[in-house]
């Protein structure tokens, strides 16, 4: 599915959310903190776009997917950005290799969360961060249902004009409509052996980035 959207993918993503996935990006950035010539692994990178915006914090970032399809069309714009092919829920990397790391939009997708972001703490140094970008739960309730209507009306046939696949954008509104909200994540991060979590909504709340630090 994901080869299928990977052409048009970086244009339909800020399309459809009416340009805010860049403040979206810029947001996971700072909260990682990063320091110059820290390691930070960008899992669910897709074309990259995520893990070059990690990059200009200064910090050496290596993005990671599974589609084959995405990362051809990253490494064809982006040819200077470290992109790798493999599987959130058995990174090939060795214990306590990175300073931090982030998955965005892309936690909906994997087979089992829990495992995914127990293998994002194996990874992590003790005292890293770990930065989760996902849609979530508007907290405001008529915007909430204004939201759920775009998400299942209006959000499929925006895709049909600018996607390269726009079927797999229905599986997109339905996978955010069935995702957990805020603090039930919160709760599965702390319980992958994750400390100190916490959360920030962003665009009240459509999206959320939940931060915390391995112990």
């Amino acid at each position: 599915m994901f080869d299928g959207v990977a052409r048009n993918y970086d244009v339909t993503n800020t399309v459809l959310s009416f340009g805010q996935d860049r403040g979206w990006r810029r947001a996971t950035r700072d909260a990682l903190q990063l320091k110059l010539g820290q390691r930070v692994l960008d899992v669910g990178a897709g074309t990259g776009v995520s893990t070059l915006e990690l990059g200009r914090s200064g910090a050496f970032a290596v993005g990671l997917d599974l589609s084959l399809g995405m990362l051809r069309a990253g490494r064809r714009v982006r040819p200077d950005v470290p992109l790798l092919a493999g599987d959130a829920l058995a990174l090939p990397f060795a214990d306590e290799t990175f300073d931090a790391a982030t998955i965005s939009f892309a936690l909906r997708n994997v087979v089992d969360v829990d495992r995914a972001l127990a293998e994002l703490a194996r990874v992590v140094r003790p005292g890293g961060r770990l930065v989760v970008c996902e849609f979530s739960h508007p907290v405001n309730g008529p915007f909430r249902s204004v939201y759920m209507q775009y998400l299942m009306r209006s959000l499929p046939t925006v895709a049909r004009a600018v996607s390269s696949n726009p079927e797999a954008y229905v599986y997109l509104a339905e996978s955010i409509r069935a995702w957990p909200d805020q603090a039930a994540l919160a709760d599965r991060i702390g319980r992958a052996g994750w400390s100190r979590v916490a959360w920030r909504n962003l665009t009240g709340g459509v999206v959320a980035l939940h931060r915390a630090v391995k112990p």
